[in-house]
Order: C-alpha cells, then sequence, then structure tokens
C-alpha cells in the first residue's frame, strides 16, 4: 500500500469519534487487532505476496495520545503512520480510535510455515503488544522431538524442539517403570505452551513421590496436531542415602573389627613363637 495513502487512511479514521462511552474502553488506552474479537491477528498467502491488515488504538481520555509503532520479530512489516518521515508515530485524540493500517510483504524466499510477529505500542511508559501469525503457503511439516531427558529426585527435566515450520500445541504423557513395575502413568495432557518452528524450550515435569529404592526409566512421549510426536527415554536410580550410610558404617566397623582381631591372633602366634627353646 502506498504511504500516501496510508497515511489517509490514518488521518480520516483519526477524525471520526468512537460509538461507544470512552469507559468503555477500560482503564488507560489500549492497542488490539481491528474489527474487534480478535486475540491476533492472522494472515495468509504465499511467498512474493503483500498482505495488509490493520490494529486499533484506542485513546479513552480527554487529552490526545500519541503513540509510537514498531514491529518485533520481523522485518516484513511496514506501519503507517500520520508523519511520511515517521511513520511508527500515530496521534489519537481524546475519546477516539484510530484503525491504523499496517502491510507484511512475504519474500519470495520465505520457508513455507507458520511465521510469528507482534507489533508493540508504546504510549505514556507501558507497552501494548499486539501478535501478528502469518503463515506462508506451502507443504506444511509438523516435526517434533524430546531431548536432554534426565532425572534429578522429585523432578523430570527434559527439552522440547519444533523441528518443522508449523506452530505446535504439545500434549505430554509421562510413565515410569522400576524393577517391580509401573510406578507413574500419566495419561497425555496438554502442555500451556505453544511452540513456534525452530524454537526449543525447557521445561520440569514434577514427581512428589518417586521410589525410595528401585532403578527406574522414564519415558516422556509428546504429540501434537499434524502427526508430530517424539519420544525419549532416561535411567534413575534411587538408592536412600542416609539408610546406605549406615549400612556402610557398620560394615566399615565390622571390617575394621575382624582386621584388629586378625592382627591380634597374629601377634599372639609370633609371641608363641618366640617363646619356645
Amino acid at each position: 500500500m502506498p504511504r500516501a495513502l496510508l497515511a489517509a487512511a490514518v488521518t480520516a479514521l483519526l477524525c471520526g469519534p468512537l460509538g461507544v462511552p470512552a469507559a468503555a474502553a477500560g482503564p488507560g488506552w489500549a492497542a488490539e487487532p481491528a474489527a474487534g474479537g480478535r486475540p491476533y491477528v492472522y494472515l495468509e498467502g504465499p511467498p512474493g505476496t503483500v498482505l495488509e491488515d490493520r490494529i486499533s488504538v484506542t485513546n479513552p481520555g480527554t487529552a490526545p495520545l500519541t503513540v509510537r509503532l514498531r514491529a518485533a520479530g520481523t522485518s516484513w512489516i511496514a506501519l503507517a503512520g500520520d508523519r511520511e518521515r515517521d511513520p511508527g508515530r500515530v496521534t489519537v485524540p481524546p475519546r477516539t480510535r484510530a484503525d491504523v493500517p499496517f502491510s507484511v510483504t512475504v519474500p519470495a524466499g520465505a520457508p513455507p510455515g507458520d511465521h510469528t510477529a507482534r507489533i508493540v505500542a508504546t504510549a505514556g511508559g507501558r507497552d501494548a503488544v499486539v501478535r501478528v501469525h502469518l503463515r506462508v503457503g506451502g507443504p506444511a511439516l509438523a516435526a517434533l522431538t524430546v531431548e536432554d531427558v534426565r532425572v534429578d529426585g522429585g523432578r523430570i527435566h527434559y527439552a522440547l524442539v519444533n523441528r518443522g515450520n508449523t506452530v505446535l500445541a504439545p500434549r505430554l504423557a509421562v510413565s515410569a517403570d522400576g524393577l517391580t513395575g509401573a510406578l507413574l502413568d500419566r495419561p497425555a495432557r496438554p502442555l500451556p505452551l505453544e511452540l513456534r518452528p525452530g524454537r526449543r524450550v525447557e521445561l520440569t515435569e514434577p514427581w512428589p513421590d518417586p521410589p525410595a529404592l528401585d532403578s527406574v526409566d522414564v519415558t516422556l512421549r509428546v504429540t501434537a496436531q499434524g502427526g508430530a510426536h517424539g519420544e525419549a527415554t532416561a535411567s534413575a536410580v534411587y538408592v536412600p542415602w542416609g539408610a546406605a550410610t549406615g549400612v556402610a558404617l557398620a560394615l566399615g566397623a565390622a571390617a575394621a573389627g575382624a582386621a584388629a582381631l586378625r592382627l591380634k591372633r597374629t601377634e599372639r602366634r609370633l609371641a608363641k613363637v618366640g617363646d619356645r627353646p
């Protein structure tokens, strides 16, 4: 979209008052996807295309509000504004909502799959973030791995890596088997995270009641939409170190006593030999 057209669109939108009372916007100013009700901006297109959308900046106050906009997470986003030389600056009149256009230029060589970015609005010493989800056309690949699994007392540590090109919502199942059978069997449950392509996250799974004495194999199974799945196993040995220390001390004392007894017996034999004529 030409810069002059973007500026004209912003100016026209700035001049229109809100159709709801200022109190409906809540305390302070706000930034969100335009058209209302969207948790984030979603755009989709093949490489080499230009996609357009808008964000809304609401000023419920009684004085003009100057907001600076910037893109984070990608250089594909171009922002409009009310100054040609400062496209990231928008001045919103009091009790007004400004719909600010922006464009996303998808590079010709962009890999297919999901890409994420953010538009950050700054004013009055605070930030408001609008998320942008972009899907580039092409074959989608959902791939997920579980890595670096280790067991440390009552915690299971592991890492998840998104090896594909789509955003994943992983589900985790945990099981543990000891010498006497199954010790843990947690069915798959959603993890509270969104795993972007190429992202690696390190996580911890609590195990509040591990065995006191056992040799254990812990298995983590992770699945996600698109058929993505991964599995990894780690082993751990649980020993009650307090009891083990006591046993070791007792064995050590017994060994020392036996050695002392053998020494006394040897000294007696030598003494008897020395007394013979």
